[in-house]
């Protein structure tokens, strides 16, 4: 039996983690389950699957969490310090499923700890990836992609034969305004920003799929996890997301991972590693008809791509200031402060201010962090960034 800790639980990689948990239950032993602040669910998730211990991060509901859960022997704990110490427990796999630079810190607690994690919080490579790298070999740890393009990068990419290896191409579904000009998405509503055509995702990564900001931070965790040169790196529209990406090799052949768009699949790749197990998952059926269209990114309709490759090509570390901004900007534009198209602009004037100083610690890269986050914020309180059609 493989003993989990799973963090981010209540989000959608949380629940679908917990579904093929429900499945197989002689397989798997959920040890710690943690939350941010849906304390509800949280407590329904630990009364099943009975848990060692759980972590509420918001305090302020530290004490419904426990008044439901009293007589249980489940351990309830609060806060971003047990989060970091209950990352560090002895389990076989700590899956980090907590979106946002938030889940950096208990990412590196269960590193130094020797656990291997199932990623699929992107922050944590996006923004500390030469960091968290170093610390993964030290401690001999494998860090195990869950984001459907990197998982399937993992299942067809030749660690052993890497010089045989030409470059690796990412696919993106394109969102729901792929065949939408530039003028088109001057009004979009925060409700059709929502609606991804094929994933079923939280608020925050759906905008980033809208934006293509999602497929930017992706171009950065493959830079990390597969060690790929700018030239190595290629991006793709696929409508279907049947096709979750490819590896080229030098003799021209192409070996892709294919699958429904499920993220139990993912999910359950990364938790049977280094076997494959049942996974109770969504499956193609070859006998009907399944499209396979490709396309170019449209760079001057997704700015955001754009702006990722310049990063890659020059200081990686500027992708804390993306990050960063680009958090502060969807959540503007969720709470309908910022209009869509001025989500790109403020992530560029954040690149253009921000200076970046070499980054050797995470204190360096929280420092970068919240230096961002503060002129972003100042950004949408002065309403000084204006859309545009070009």
């Amino acid at each position: 039996m493989k003993t989990l800790a799973l963090f981010g639980s209540t989000g959608s990689i949380g629940t679908s983690t917990l579904d093929i948990v429900r499945a197989r239950p002689d397989d798997f032993k959920v040890k710690a389950l943690t939350a941010h602040s849906n304390w509800e669910k949280l407590a329904e998730q630990a009364r099943e699957f009975s848990p060692d211990i759980v972590v509420i991060s918001n305090e302020a509901y530290q004490a419904q969490l426990k008044e439901v859960l009293e007589g249980s022997k489940i351990e309830v704990l609060a806060g971003e310090a047990a989060l970091i110490e209950v990352a560090k427990i002895d389990i076989d796999l700590h899956i980090a499923a907590i979106v946002g630079i938030a889940g950096l810190k208990p990412v590196f607690s269960a590193v130094k700890a020797g656990n291997d994690v199932a990623l699929a919080n992107k922050e944590a490579l996006v923004c500390a990836g030469d960091l968290l790298l170093s610390e993964a070999k030290k401690n001999n740890v494998n860090i195990l992609p869950v984001d459907s393009e990197h998982n399937a990068i993992f299942q067809v990419f030749d660690q052993n034969s890497r010089d045989s290896i030409s470059k690796v191409i990412l696919t993106a579904s394109g969102g729901p305004f792929r065949t939408k000009n530039r003028a088109d998405l001057s009004a979009v509503t925060r409700d059709q920003a929502l609606k991804h055509p094929n994933w079923s995702m939280g608020a925050k990564i759906s905008i980033d799929s809208a934006t293509m900001a999602n497929k930017a931070l992706e171009m950065i965790e493959a830079v990390y996890l597969f060690d790929l040169r700018p030239e190595e790196l290629e991006v793709v529209i696929h409508p279907q997301s049947l096709i979750h990406s490819m590896v080229e090799y030098k003799d021209g052949s192409v070996l892709a991972q294919m699958g429904a768009p499920d993220m139990k699949t993912p999910i359950g790749y990364a938790l049977n590693w280094p076997s494959r197990g049942e996974v109770n998952s969504q499956r193609l059926d070859f006998t009907k008809v399944l499209n396979f269209e490709f396309y170019p990114v449209d760079y001057d309709r997704f700015h955001t791509v754009d702006l990722m490759r310049d990063i890659i090509k020059t200081d990686l570390n500027k992708a804390i200031v993306f990050n960063a901004a680009n958090e502060i900007a969807v959540d503007a534009f969720l709470k309908q402060k910022i209009a869509f198209l001025e989500i790109e602009p403020m992530i560029q004037e954040c690149l253009e201010h921000i200076e970046v100083l070499p980054i050797n610690t995470i204190d360096d890269v929280f420092a970068l962090d919240l230096e961002t986050r503060h002129y972003a914020h100042d950004i949408v309180m002065t309403n000084r960034i204006k859309a545009g059609t070009g």
